[in-house]
């Protein structure tokens, strides 16, 4: 099989090609400009490549939601152009082949069930930290959706006691990602996460709110797996400080032996590195190939 993978990230998009046990055979990538633009590039890029479907993981919000008339749209995203650009539909007048369409977390999440840190297991949650924050969930071994889809990144969070940042999101000012994304970090120490050191202080408050966030994820989803990714995360010291923290948060109340014996082993890096991402919408994209299979053969 040859399906095509799109990850539509806010700051770049990746394309890749890959079969059906997630092998990514060839891919490319380009930063995340105009739609039309954007788009173009995309389009030239899988003209040549004779894909039996395509996954695409978008930034969101996006429309889950078959029936709506602007199913396949990213909506009301803060990003300059990119509000109701309707991303499947133009891609889809290219190629006339079955899409599968979800955020960008949701998909890594999905990667990581089916190829990675969560195979084999029913329930998951995947979180982004980088530009923004985003949060995918698997439960039952299925995607979760609902009115929309999750967006764990805007809840609201206990502030840390030392910290008097007002917060960056738009929308609600001292949510996760106006606390803890990239931009947060920046803003906040006038300086890019990637040139502190392990020991500023920096990240004791990092690791708190992100903490703060899975320990309700815990409470709320009770996931067999947490898997932490984005460019914030390529902080390996982070790993133990939320783990700690997610430990004294619980306090005991959540009595299972991956919390209380083998965090190490609960809270982890993606196992399949930077390709979740792609890898979760190879994974969108053989999902839509199977279901249109399934019902051409019951038709």
């Amino acid at each position: 099989m040859r399906i095509g993978a799109i990850e539509a990230g806010g700051t770049k998009f990746v394309c890749g090609v890959g079969n059906e046990h997630g092998q990514i055979e060839d891919r490319i990538s380009f930063p995340t400009e105009h739609p039309e633009t954007t788009l173009a590039k995309v389009i030239d890029y899988f003209r040549d490549k004779d894909v039996e479907a395509i996954g695409v993981g978008s930034f969101g919000p996006i429309d889950l939601q078959p029936d709506s008339p602007t199913y396949g749209y990213i909506t009301t995203t803060p990003k300059p152009g990119w509000g109701n650009c309707n991303v499947v539909g133009t891609l889809k007048h290219e190629f006339p082949v079955p899409f599968g369409w979800d955020t960008d977390v949701n998909a890594a999440a999905l990667g990581e069930a089916t190829w990675g840190a969560a195979q084999g297991l029913d329930n998951c949650v995947y979180y982004t930290i980088g530009t923004g924050v985003g949060v995918g969930l698997v439960a039952g071994g299925k995607r979760v959706h609902g009115l929309l889809h999750p967006e764990g990144g805007h809840i609201r969070t206990r502030r840390h006691p030392d910290d008097h940042f007002a917060g960056l999101c738009p929308y609600h000012g001292d949510c996760l990602e106006g606390m803890a994304a990239g931009p947060a970090i920046e803003a906040r120490w006038q300086i890019p996460g990637s040139e502190l050191p392990a020991d500023h202080p920096a990240w004791e408050i990092e690791s708190f709110y992100i903490a703060e966030s899975i320990t309700t994820a815990i409470l709320l989803h009770s996931p067999q797996k947490i898997i932490l990714g984005g460019g914030v995360m390529q902080q390996d010291h982070l790993f133990p400080m939320i783990r700690e923290q997610v430990v004294r948060n619980l306090n005991g109340y959540v009595n299972a032996t991956p919390i209380t014996q083998h965090i190490d082993q609960y809270i982890v890096q993606p196992g399949l590195g930077q390709h979740a991402g792609l890898c979760g919408s190879l994974a969108l994209g053989l999902e839509a190939l199977q279901h249109t299979a399934q019902a051409s053969h019951v038709s």
